[in-house]
Parts: C-alpha cells; sequence; structure tokens
C-alpha cells in the first residue's frame, strides 16, 4: 500500500473515531442534561417527573416557610403568569429572600412539587436570565435584610 493511501486509511479511522467518542459522550450526558423552565413553562410543558431540570423565577413574598427541622425550606416560585411550589433541604444562600430571584437544579415530584438539590439566589441587580427579562425584578432592590442574621 501507497504512503498516500495508508494516510488516508488512518484519516478515515480518525474521523470515525471522533465522531463515534462524541456519539457516545452524548448519550453518557443525555441524563445529566438539565433544562431551564420557568414555572409557566412547567405548567404548559410539564417536564417528565423525576427529570433533571432547572427552574428559575422570583421568590413569591410571603411563600417562605421553614419547616421544625431548621433546613427546610417550602416556598413557591413566580414568574408573573404561573407559580410553583418548591421544597429544598438544606441551607439556603445569604441572599435567598422573598422578592428575590431564584433558580433551583431538581427534579418535580409526581403531586407537582418541585424538590430542589440546589438553589442559586440572584446576585446582583443587574442579572436576569434571558428567559425572565419580562418580570419585575425592584420588588427587592433596597432590602438589605436576609434570612441568615
Amino acid at each position: 500500500m501507497k504512503a498516500k493511501h495508508q494516510r488516508l486509511t488512518l484519516a478515515i479511522l480518525a474521523l470515525v473515531a471522533l465522531v463515534g467518542a462524541g456519539v457516545l459522550a452524548a448519550f453518557a450526558l443525555q441524563d445529566q442534561a438539565s433544562y431551564f423552565y420557568t414555572p409557566s413553562d412547567i405548567a404548559t410543558k410539564k417536564p417528565d417527573v423525576g427529570k433533571a431540570i432547572r427552574l428559575g423565577g422570583m421568590v413569591q413574598k410571603g411563600s417562605i416557610a421553614r419547616a421544625e427541622d431548621g433546613v427546610t425550606v417550602k416556598f413557591v416560585v413566580d414568574d408573573g403568569k404561573a407559580q410553583q411550589a418548591v421544597l429544598y433541604s438544606g441551607i439556603t444562600p445569604s441572599l435567598f429572600v422573598e422578592g428575590s430571584g431564584v433558580v433551583a437544579d431538581g427534579k418535580l415530584t409526581a403531586d407537582g412539587v418541585f424538590v430542589a438539590d440546589e438553589l442559586l439566589a440572584k446576585h446582583d441587580e443587574n442579572y436576569v436570565p434571558r428567559e425572565l427579562e419580562g418580570i419585575d425584578m425592584t420588588g427587592n432592590q433596597h432590602k438589605t435584610d436576609s434570612l441568615v442574621q
């Protein structure tokens, strides 16, 4: 076999191996990817129960309720069109207050409650995810108190 044909064969084998690795990586990460939903998206699209998703919106005023164990928190996320009940067990971020923005990673249960594994609070007044640009975020603009004192 000529050297030119050997190089061509090697290039084709490398390309096939690269495509194969990409396909394997895509299948491996398929269950790990979480998609961003707002409460109105959850109300209309209904993601699969137990599927990892990311929920974002505003913490509804008056909705934060702490359980007696001190680490379980129930609250409602609102996007101006719909609300979604959320249950989280863990230490909440210091910026997590009523009227502020929140992004929660977790799963939807069969009874419609979103169980969060992780909470991310809004880090400043200027950050707004693209999906939440139309929501009024001035409700907590001058508020400096937090649940952690």
